[in-house]
């Protein structure tokens, strides 16, 4: 069956945000969402290096508790990966504004950082902000609805996700949601690489058309038809996996490098 969350990917989008489906996402979940209250911020505790090594642990669990163990991940680079339209396994028992149903009541989202002393690239903070005023304004609630699992796991002291100050991290949300807080453009127009082939040429995804397009259909098996859909977005996204690129559908510069 397919669950509630499925605006879940339109909106991070439509907020200019780098959005990357995991297979299946549309019937991941252990059952539905309740009444969604808001969304809980967490940290991977994870030091691998890497954008999103975690992935597959947020899909398929831990020995000690099953998955998902979250809607959405959030990459190093600020990519939004969306591994769950259904409830997850994140929040265990605590409370928030007197919400005590974590698991069905708050989406989730586990940003890669070790949590010890790891410093948060800009890019991704700015993803997280930005993520976070999207779904809340789509939950038409506050940024006082999001809360740090460090803020609502009991009793107190025992989680200690996310690492940065949550009262300053909610005061950002609610100031890009105002629009009075500076953003910063994820996806530049071109982006450099050290390969010759690469060099400047644009990042390209779903939505994009032109010859460029057509290159990359034809590189990956697709109709060379100039439109980046969904088939050619799964089309990359098989190619990315065979050559142990992460799978985010996004022609960037490692994807044309590996094209090229």
């Amino acid at each position: 069956m397919t669950y509630s969350l499925l605006w879940l990917q339109p909106v991070l989008r439509n907020a200019g945000l780098k959005v990357a489906i995991v297979d299946g996402w549309e019937t991941r979940g252990r059952g539905d969402m309740g009444q969604v209250e808001g969304v809980m911020c967490h940290h991977t505790a994870n030091a691998t290096a890497g954008n999103m090594p975690t992935l597959r642990t947020l899909v398929e669990g831990r020995p000690d508790l099953a998955g998902p163990l979250a809607q959405l991940g959030l990459g190093r680079d600020g990519t939004f990966y969306v591994v769950a339209a259904g409830r997850c396994n994140h929040a265990g028992e605590g409370m928030w504004q007197g919400c005590t149903t974590g698991n069905s009541s708050f989406i989730a989202i586990e940003a890669e950082n070790s949590g010890a002393g790891e410093p948060w690239p800009s890019v991704q903070l700015d993803a997280f902000r930005r993520g976070v005023a999207a779904l809340l304004a789509r939950l038409q609630r506050g940024a006082d609805a999001c809360a740090g699992h460090k803020e609502y796991a009991l009793p107190a002291g025992r989680k200690i996700d996310p690492s940065f100050d949550m009262a300053a991290f909610r005061q950002s949300v609610a100031g890009v949601m105002s629009g009075s807080f500076p953003v910063r453009p994820l996806i530049p127009s071109a982006e450099p690489s050290q390969a010759g082939h690469a060099q400047g040429r644009p990042t390209l995804r779903r939505g994009a058309v032109g010859e460029l397009v057509k290159l990359i259909q034809g590189k990956v098996g697709a109709n060379p038809d100039g439109y980046f859909g969904p088939h050619t977005e799964a089309l990359v996204r098989a190619f990315q996996r065979s050559r142990s690129l992460v799978p985010d559908g996004i022609v960037g510069p490692l994807t044309w490098q590996a094209l090229s």
